[in-house]
């Protein structure tokens, strides 16, 4: 009993730690689901349309703003290269920077598009530091694009934040994009980098079926030479 007893022990940390990337792709697609409805105060819906790729990092913590700190963990997801459809996801956690809002919300989810095919290249790269390898600028928020201004019109990749119901873009300025390898291995049984991921058609994985569905919902449409910047 005393075997069994330790043996218990020894995997139940295993299987918690299994568990979170389920946790936070079921958070990440709550938030897609929660922002795209409410069109007047979300994502435009024409710039989601020319997006390359997105990536959603939920539940930022307070207590993960500490210098040096992880600043959360989540998914990115690019339009398939065979037509329409939105590929297996990515996996990815972001640190340092500055992130152009007051730290004083129980949890704040972030959002980028990425806006062109050279920005999608570097995302899909194991590290790249927005604002110094992509230039990067707050997103509009409402039903369209209009109220772009000049610097978002031409930025690589558009952010926005959530905090405490409050949906704004943000600069990301500074701020660390890496590959997570250790979730990857969580989600797809190896230690998959996010280029082949994207690049090689992978099968998406049962746990990430919903955030994928309501991408291809959202925004299926195939992504035309006419929307490069």
């Amino acid at each position: 009993m005393r075997l069994i007893f330790m043996a218990a022990l020894a995997i139940a940390p295993l299987l918690a730690q299994d568990s979170e990337p389920i946790k936070r792709l079921q958070e990440a697609s709550s938030v897609f689901t929660e922002i795209m409805a409410a069109p007047d105060k979300g994502i435009p819906q024409d710039l989601l349309a020319k997006s390359y790729c997105i990536v959603i990092v939920p539940s930022l913590k307070t207590g993960a703003f500490i210098v040096g700190a992880k600043y959360g963990k989540g998914y990115l997801s690019c339009r398939s290269r065979t037509g329409r459809g939105w590929s297996a996801p990515g996996t990815v956690r972001i640190e340092g920077g500055s992130f152009g809002f007051q730290i004083g919300g129980s949890a704040t989810d972030l959002i980028m598009l990425v806006m062109s095919e050279q920005g999608a290249d570097k995302l899909l790269s194991s590290k790249f530091t927005l604002g110094a390898e992509a230039s990067v600028a707050g997103g509009p928020v409402g039903r369209t694009a209009t109220a772009q201004t000049d610097a978002q019109m031409h930025a690589e990749i558009l952010s926005w934040s959530r905090s405490q119901g409050l949906f704004a873009g943000v600069a990301l300025e500074g701020a660390t994009l890496r590959q997570d390898l250790d979730e990857s291995e969580s989600l797809y049984g190896s230690k998959i980098d996010n280029r082949e991921i994207v690049t090689r058609s992978t099968p998406v994985p049962k746990p990430a079926e919903r955030l994928i569905e309501l991408l291809n919902k959202y925004s299926d449409r195939e992504l035309v030479s006419g929307s490069k910047q």
